[in-house]
């Protein structure tokens, strides 16, 4: 596990804390979007699909600021839109160091290599790259060529003067998963601390509505693609999340674990859904009816959802609330080859993956979501 041993402390403290108190509800990583826009249109996310006059919009930096303190999280994340198209996002970043908390600033890195310059390597400051496989995959995925190349020219720059730099993947139905081993060893030959990766979710507004995964298809992948690891890879995630990834565990969406705020206020109930917003963040904890969302709810919009940002933060709990919790997490972190024969099996099986792609996903072609069938199975 590739998180630093100061950032692990500070939020098991945290979480200690809030146990101690008996606080049943708390957020471990808000993620904060100081904007929509972006230089970007990829097919498979919802982030993107507002009207200009939504997109010309941003968060101030003391809007940043207070969505932070009343929360209290140890972890900011500041995903889009692309946070350095924000003319302010310098004063944003040095803002939350100052009140020493860990962010990770999500890029494309488009701009990054040529914005460095403005930013100060910190141990509260990762540049969290998005990279989602090898060259072709990742071009396809962002529907613009080129930009791979671009994203490593930003990463191999930024490692250079001692920024922490992480890449962040998300996968579809038809990833290759010897693609993406081969393509967690050229990662982490750019001298990344580590990699985090999701499964997609399947956003309402994304263009692309054909090419997200149902759970039994994103437990085959993950399997396939985590077990038999090599110790070069390092993931800056919990082992606990990865291995629920794996179909080795199960868990319940923590959706209060990663808030969302942006330029409507506090999202309900999460960073993935827009079932309204509150002024306040406790409003959000007390007037959101959490018993209607996750998968045992049977509410269809949680049915195939496996992502780090509802599942992350019970993992997180799960290895830090408890002796047991902790123990699991320390003998998935020292023990993480996870031999697995029927994995190797799967790798070697490519029909079991195999999905028909454009080599760029043309956008205006694109199925609309009311034609495209439902995913494939989600409680196996």
């Amino acid at each position: 596990m590739a998180v630093p041993i100061s950032q692990m402390w500070t939020v098991a403290s945290y979480i200690l804390k809030k146990r101690i108190s008996g606080q049943k509800k708390y957020p471990l990583v808000l993620m904060l979007e100081p904007l929509f826009r972006c230089n970007l249109a990829c097919a498979g996310c919802g982030k993107v699909q507002y009207p200009p006059h939504i997109l010309k919009k941003q968060l101030s930096p003391e809007e940043c600021f207070k969505a932070v303190e009343e929360c209290g999280v140890p972890m900011v994340s500041l995903p889009g839109g692309e946070p350095l198209l924000h003319p302010q996002i310098v004063d944003i970043v040095n803002g939350l160091i100052e009140r020493k908390k860990y962010i990770y600033l999500c890029t494309n890195a488009l701009e990054l290599k040529k914005r460095l310059h403005e930013f100060t390597p910190s141990k509260y400051l990762t540049f969290s790259v998005h990279l989602d496989g090898q060259r072709e995959h990742h071009d396809m995925s962002i529907c613009r060529e080129g930009g791979y190349d671009i994203a490593v020219e930003g990463i191999k720059e930024a490692v250079k003067r001692g920024f922490r730099v992480t890449t962040n993947a998300t996968f579809f139905d038809g990833t290759d998963p010897n693609s993406v081993r081969s393509f967690f060893d050229e990662v982490m030959s750019m001298g990344v601390e580590g990699i985090v990766l999701s499964p997609g979710y399947s956003y309402e507004k994304a263009p692309d509505q054909q090419h997200f995964l149902g759970r039994a298809k994103t437990r085959r992948l993950f399997r396939a693609i985590l077990s038999n690891r090599k110790k070069s890879w390092k993931f800056n995630m919990s082992p606990l999340f990865l291995e629920f990834l794996m179909g080795k565990r199960n868990y319940e969406c923590t959706a209060w674990g990663s808030p969302a705020y942006n330029i409507f206020g506090w999202q309900k109930p999460c960073y993935l859904l827009q079932d309204g917003y509150t002024e306040t963040f406790q409003e959000l904890l007390d007037t959101t009816n959490w018993d209607e969302y996750g998968t045992a709810s049977g509410n269809p919009k949680c049915a195939n959802c496996m992502v780090s940002c509802g599942y992350e933060p019970t993992a997180v709990n799960a290895g830090f609330g408890s002796l047991s919790g902790f123990f699991a997490m320390a003998k998935a972190a020292i023990f993480s080859s996870y031999k697995d024969k029927g994995a190797l099996d799967l790798l070697n099986n490519h029909s079991t993956f195999a999905a028909q792609h454009d080599h760029f996903v043309k956008i205006d072609s694109i199925a609309p979501a009311s034609s495209v069938g439902q995913l494939e199975e989600t409680r196996a």
